[in-house]
C-alpha cells in the first residue's frame, strides 16, 4: 500500500486519468449550449445512455428556447419518458425555455447564480455548464464521482457538496474541468459500483483503498 497525502494521491490519480483518458469529451449528446443544458437536466437520476437515446429526437424538434416553447409539454414528456421524472422534467424544460427568452434574450446565462435560478437546474447542472460551455474552472460532482472520491480516499464528505469542496482542494484548479469528466469515464470502465475487480482497476490497485 502506498501512503500519500490526499494532494499527493490526487496528483498520481490525475496522471493515471491523463494516460487513460487524455482528451475526454462530454458524454451527453448536444449541439449547443442550450441542448447541453437540457441534456444535463435530463441526466438527473438517469444514465447518460438513456438521455442520449431521447435527445436526438427532442433536439430535432427544438434546439433552442424559442422552438422548445412551441412544443406541448405532453409531447416533451412522451419523448423523454424513459429518463424518469418525465412529468417534472418536461415542465422544467418548458418553463426554463420561457425564462431564457423573457430574461436572458434566449441565451444561456454565464454565471452560476442565474443558472441555478432556472427550473430543474441544480448546482451540479449549473457547474457542468460553467465548466464545459464557459470554461470557468468548476468541479461538478454527481453521485458517481462522490462514490469514487470516497473509494479513493480523497474525500469523506457526507454529500456531493462537501465532496466537491474536498476535490477542489486536492486537484489543481487548472484541471478541474477535465478531471471531472475523466473520473466519470474511469468509473464506468474500471471502478464500477458493482462487480468491481480490483486487479482491473489501476487506481484501487495502486492505492489499496478498501472498497465501499
Amino acid at each position: 500500500m502506498i501512503r500519500l497525502s490526499k494532494k499527493e494521491k490526487a496528483i498520481e490519480i490525475a496522471k493515471i486519468l491523463d494516460h487513460l483518458f487524455p482528451e475526454p469529451s462530454i458524454p451527453l449528446f448536444h449541439q449547443n449550449s442550450f441542448t447541453l443544458l437540457i441534456a444535463v437536466l435530463l441526466s438527473a437520476q438517469c444514465t447518460d445512455e438513456r438521455v442520449n437515446k431521447v435527445t436526438p429526437a427532442l433536439f430535432a424538434l427544438a434546439d433552442n428556447p424559442n422552438a422548445m416553447v412551441q412544443i406541448p409539454i405532453e409531447q416533451i414528456q412522451e419523448i423523454i419518458k424513459i429518463c424518469g421524472l418525465s412529468g417534472t422534467k418536461s415542465k422544467a424544460i418548458n418553463r426554463l425555455s420561457e425564462i431564457l427568452i423573457q430574461k436572458f434574450n434566449g441565451e444561456i446565462p454565464d454565471n452560476i447564480i442565474d443558472l441555478e435560478s432556472l427550473p430543474g437546474v441544480g448546482h451540479k447542472t449549473a457547474s457542468v455548464i460553467m465548466a464545459q460551455i464557459f470554461g470557468v474552472p468548476s468541479f461538478p460532482v454527481d453521485t458517481h464521482i462522490h462514490r469514487l472520491a470516497h473509494r479513493w480516499g480523497l474525500s469523506s464528505g457526507k454529500n456531493v457538496v462537501q465532496t466537491e469542496m474536498d476535490l477542489m482542494k486536492v486537484f489543481d484548479k487548472s484541471i478541474w474541468n477535465k478531471v471531472h469528466l475523466q473520473i466519470i469515464y474511469y468509473g464506468r470502465k474500471h471502478c464500477q459500483a458493482r462487480g468491481h475487480h480490483i486487479e482491473a482497476c489501476p487506481i484501487c490497485l495502486k492505492f489499496g483503498k478498501k472498497l465501499s
